[in-house]
């Protein structure tokens, strides 16, 4: 089944807070959660073992029709055949990724405050990852929160979709969609909960009504 890109739920896997259940169960247990995307993250791992847990999930999510996005590592994405690969301010530029990737890959972009907007590039990117939105302590070197009204004006200047990613529960979801993202991103609020199916269902649940309510015009970007 080919993957359609939905950036409602996206999950962002961090291997040590799976490696208590496994990281194939966890992300099996978010999808039928209502995951929608997912992010294979592990900054310092080899591209073995990277290569190893990338074809597994890969296995698990293609049937599915979920894309799976590899962080960074564009070697990785291409040795299993990946959906897409998302880049950080520091990383392999986009046009090199799209290089070796091809014209069909999906590639995303990290982008935390407003100097790097001029990064984006239309042409190359498929969706942003904006933020932190809230304060996070999942990333020690995590930018400053932009909060609400922040995010809601870098939002206003990008073209295409936008993930909110930093410090999301189910608690302020809403507000991170009602500031404008299409989709949250989330890494501890189902890696290192007790039961990531609740967790995402529950996070899913705050998505879509978040989005419906603004779709219905109750409540407007900030």
């Amino acid at each position: 089944m080919a993957a359609r890109l939905d950036l409602s739920l996206y999950l962002v896997t961090d291997p040590e807070m799976t490696a208590r259940r496994g990281l194939v169960e966890t992300v099996a247990a978010a999808i039928d959660g209502g995951v929608t995307a997912v992010q294979l993250r592990h900054k310092h791992g080899s591209a073995r073992l990277m290569i190893e847990a990338g074809r597994a999930l890969k296995e698990l999510l293609s049937p599915r029709g979920i894309p799976l996005i590899v962080n960074d590592r564009v070697d990785v994405a291409n040795a299993i055949c990946a959906d897409g690969i998302h880049v950080g301010q520091g990383d392999l530029p986009p046009s090199a990724a799209r290089a070796v990737l091809g014209p069909h890959a999906i590639i995303g972009l990290s982008i935390t405050r407003e100097e790097e907007l001029s990064t984006f590039d239309p042409a190359m990117i498929q969706y942003v990852g904006l933020g932190p939105i809230f304060p996070t302590g999942t990333k020690t070197d995590a930018a400053p929160a932009l909060g609400e009204a922040g995010f809601a004006a870098l939002r206003r200047r990008l073209s295409c979709p936008v993930v909110a990613i930093g410090g999301i529960t189910a608690a302020n979801a809403g507000r991170a969609i009602a500031a404008g993202a299409d989709g949250i991103a989330v890494v501890s609020a189902i890696c290192a909960a007790d039961n990531p199916r609740v967790a995402a269902r529950t996070l899913r649940a705050a998505v879509d009504a978040a989005l419906k309510a603004r779709s219905a015009g109750r409540w407007r970007r900030m």
